[in-house]
């Protein structure tokens, strides 16, 4: 039966996983400083920045080490003395020190980890908006020698922009469905422009591609981007996207189906500090249909400011977009097998997979949509020698065993989006040991949302031959081989697919993403 870590890698493909993860993990490459932090010994470190605001909420400061093998045996020796006249930079349980310099000892860590230590941060009383300082991380290993490296901390002034919690929505394929978002400021400082972050499912695809919006490739699902607004939003008042924004449901979208996006509203200053910890952002690109635009509710007033911003309530500046998507459109998804003559003692390539036949797109979440899995099972009398790196053996792990060699069975998924008419394939190197007509099969399994495995328009074609007809005996002796039936699986290892499916389909529901995430800006 496939293992648990199994079904975490494939939950793990959702658009909520994606968020929750990436607000937690520092984009190690982003940062240019990175790269100087260099140790003596040759390991670096990367701890974020924060902007606490007077009368605002604790932030939090995470070290990390650079390295590929977490230590074990380490000491954090961490000097506040240059920023606490103004910010409190709280002791954890694992620290000790009564002055300004903290020393943290971890040692015989059971489970090591890349995060070193987890400071919390808070202004002080009397601290004053623009005030700034740094602290300094020493850390020491038996074995690796010293690093250091310096967090900044700032004081900025708070605001504490707002948006209604749902927006619910509808549209068919092919429809293009306008998306009344605002952002309100119920603090007591004006809000010096705001910054709009979406990420959504396939269904929420933009409908234009604005110039003031930076469009990210490969995270966060299907769709994410940030738009920079130009706009004061006074206190107590608030300020609307104008009439053009909106969303164009794709013309292969699952129908009927409901999809999840989020839209949250950040300062500027909060927007660059989230940025700079996402693992990757991946490739973006400007829109070039015009700009988006901010309009306030009511006059607002030209402000002068220097000071970074800061939202001291980032938990109620977010909306949930909910898209019913009507109709009644759904997939065929066939599969695709192989049929080759080959000689014992070669080794040949064998490519398998899967085709959608459409109309719907499949992997593209939502609650109804389907997620498919393909189970290879490879000829007996081969050997897989080379195996792709979307597939893992299915009774162990993706990530370890993702294209690991010498499997007899290999579950095979691939995370993005299968449009309309779009082919799949696995291409495997498989050694052929023994003669005679040696049989595998390709079975596709699909999963949803919903604790049930799923069908699609026809599970006729779910099923495809694998065949190898070898010649020669390779010193292996006569006979077919012990040809494999196509037909039968096991049943705990069926029911183990089924989970998997199971978990990647609510890796996509969004909607169970009411966790909030911590924001450390």
């Amino acid at each position: 039966m496939l293992k648990h870590s199994t079904r975490r890698w494939l939950a793990g493909l959702g658009v909520a996983g994606a968020f929750v993860a990436a607000s937690a993990t520092p984009a190690f490459a982003a940062d240019p400083t990175i790269a100087d932090a260099q140790g003596a010994e040759g390991f670096s470190l990367y701890a974020n920045d924060v902007i606490v605001a007077p009368d605002g909420p604790e932030k939090w400061i995470s070290l990390y080490s650079l390295v590929d093998e977490p230590f074990t045996d380490y000491t954090v020796k961490v000097d506040r003395s240059a920023v606490d006249g103004f910010a409190e930079v709280q002791t954890p349980d694992s620290c000790a020190g009564t002055g300004a310099v903290l020393t943290c000892t971890v040692k015989n860590d059971a489970e090591p980890d890349l995060d070193l230590l987890s400071l919390a941060v808070l202004p002080r009383d009397g601290a004053k908006a623009g005030q700034e300082g740094q602290l300094a991380f020493t850390v020491t290993t038996p074995d690796a020698g010293t690093a250091t490296y310096r967090s900044t901390v700032t004081v900025g002034e708070g605001v504490d922009l707002t948006s209604e919690p749902f927006v619910n929505l509808a549209g068919t394929p092919g429809s293009t469905v306008p998306a009344p978002l605002s952002v309100g400021n119920q603090g007591k400082t004006d809000a010096e422009d705001a910054v709009l972050f979406f990420f959504g499912s396939y269904a929420l695809a933009p409908a234009k591609r604005y110039e003031n919006c930076e469009y990210f490739e490969d995270n966060f699902g299907e769709y994410a981007y940030a738009c920079t607004l130009d706009a004061t939003v006074a206190a107590g008042g608030s300020a609307k996207l104008d009439d053009s924004f909106g969303f164009a449901v794709p013309s292969d979208a699952w129908a009927p189906n409901t999809d999840y996006g989020f839209a949250i509203w950040m300062t500027p200053a909060d927007w660059q500090a989230f940025r700079s910890q996402v693992p990757d952002f991946g490739k973006s690109a400007k829109g070039d249909e015009g700009v988006l635009k901010l309009t306030p509710t009511a006059p607002s007033r030209t402000l002068a400011r220097a000071m970074q911003q800061t939202d001291v309530d980032p938990t109620n500046n977010e909306t949930m977009i909910q898209l019913a998507v009507k109709g009644n459109q759904k997939a065929d998804v066939a599969a695709n097998g192989a049929t080759l003559d080959a000689q014992v003692g070669a080794t040949v390539p064998v490519t398998v997979g899967f085709t959608n036949n459409g109309p719907a797109a499949i992997n593209a979440g939502g609650e109804d949509g389907i997620y498919t899995l393909a189970l290879v099972t490879l000829p007996k009398g081969t050997t897989a020698v080379k195996a792709p790196e979307q597939c893992a053996d299915a009774e162990g792990e993706f990530g370890p065993d993702s294209g690991k060699a010498g499997a007899a069975v290999y579950a095979c998924f691939v995370p993005g989006v299968v449009g309309s008419g779009k082919k799949v394939e696995f291409p495997f190197s498989l050694r052929v040991d023994q003669p005679g007509t040696l049989a595998g099969k390709v079975e596709l399994f699909h999963g949803g949302p919903d604790e049930t495995t799923r069908k699609d328009l026809n599970p006729a074609n779910d099923t495809a031959k694998i065949v190898v007809k070898a010649t020669g005996d390779g010193g292996q002796g006569g006979g077919d081989g012990g040809t494999l039936p196509i037909t039968g699986s096991s049943t705990g290892l069926i029911a183990g697919i089924g989970a998997l499916l199971l978990a990647a389909g609510a890796g996509g529901y969004v909607v169970a993403r009411r966790r909030k995430t911590r924001f450390v800006a």
